[in-house]
């Protein structure tokens, strides 16, 4: 059983790498977080030292460990129709704007570090519902192969679901007890991918979007990966796409190159 604790050195080895890796950055206080949830991974590959788990992942050829890693230490709170003032303008004003500069009805949306999937098949309902669009392709992509594979799958609990409303559980979902799966009509419309943020051959897999959602994902970036990855996103966008981030957060440190557009006091940032 492994009773030591994760030591100074070793730990800020394997926060550089991780930084180095995916951008996600762990500060000091968060040392503790780390130390638990590897723990696990340690007993799984029977290693007796935090430092043999980073050789592991430093060494290691195929990648597995890394994916599992990321499984590890990304967090994944989310659920369906989450910021709805955002989603609001996202179908009601910003959808319309697009179709009317692209002379299409044609859309293409990206959910950055989508987790289990809630944003996006909400994303994903919201253009069923508005009944605007000839054709709807909407990736997902996190670094989390777990998260991932969930999504796929599209089956959630209360906890996902507390934010939807009662037509739309009876219209888009079957229920099961405690559970949830969605309708075949949803999950058709959207595919998921593997992609991290800051890595640009990774990005280049996904051109001319029209709408990027990277919400609550930034936060946990320093300013170098933040601007790293916010100049990859821009560059996915097509001119005149819009990205979404948090409700609470804000580029303004970030970069210059968008324009930030506010649309009934919700901010949304335009490639111009």
């Amino acid at each position: 059983m492994l009773n030591q604790v994760l030591p100074d050195v070793v730990f800020k080895q394997l926060r550089d790498f991780i930084h180095e890796k995916c951008g996600i950055y762990i500060p000091d206080s968060k040392k503790y977080l780390i130390e638990k949830k590897l723990t696990t991974r340690l007993h799984q590959k029977n290693l007796s030292t935090y430092e043999d788990y980073l050789s592991l992942l430093k060494y290691s050829s195929n990648g597995d460990e890394l994916s599992k890693l990321y499984d590890a230490i990304t967090t994944n709170e989310t659920y369906f129709f989450r910021e709805p003032q955002q989603l609001a303008v996202f179908v009601d004003t910003v959808i319309p704007q697009v179709m009317e500069q692209k002379k299409s009805r044609d859309i293409k949306i990206w959910s950055a570090a989508c987790s289990t999937g809630e944003e996006a098949y909400t994303l994903a309902i919201m253009l069923l519902e508005k009944k605007c669009c000839t054709r709807i392709d909407i990736v997902g992509s996190d670094i989390s192969s777990e998260v991932l594979e969930s999504a796929k799958k599209a089956v959630y609990g209360s906890y996902s679901m507390r934010n939807v409303a009662e037509p739309f559980l009876k219209k888009y979902f079957h229920t099961n007890g405690w559970t949830h799966e969605l309708d075949a009509s949803v999950k058709g419309l959207v595919r998921f991918m593997n992609i991290n943020l800051i890595d640009p051959g990774n990005m280049r897999t996904l051109q001319a979007m029209d709408v990027i959602f990277c919400r609550n994902v930034l936060i946990y970036f320093d300013d170098n990966a933040k601007q790293k990855a916010v100049s990859l996103l821009y560059d996915r966008l097509r001119p005149g796409g819009f990205l979404f981030i948090g409700a609470s957060e804000s580029l303004h440190s970030v970069t210059r190159a968008f324009k930030p557009v506010i649309f009934n006091k919700i901010i949304a940032y335009q490639r111009v």
